[in-house]
């Protein structure tokens, strides 16, 4: 469990470190995310990027696990 800890806080120490060019990969803007923009309300649910994250994750962890 230690190690899987440690290793979980380097990656997102990495995806902090990196996060100026992870955000020009328009993850939050996919066709089928909901953004829903009124006077004095914004209501955003990025479902398509969910998906694309957990698809990927899932792939990661399944290549890990071989």
């Amino acid at each position: 469990m230690q190690k899987r800890l440690i290793l979980l806080g380097l990656i997102l120490l990495a995806a902090g470190l990196a996060w100026p060019w992870l955000r020009r990969l328009a993850l939050g803007r996919l066709p089928g995310d909901i953004h829903i923009v009124r006077e004095g309300f914004s209501f955003n649910f990025p479902i398509v990027t969910c998906l694309v994250i957990s698809v990927v994750v899932s792939l990661i962890l399944w290549l890990f696990r071989r």
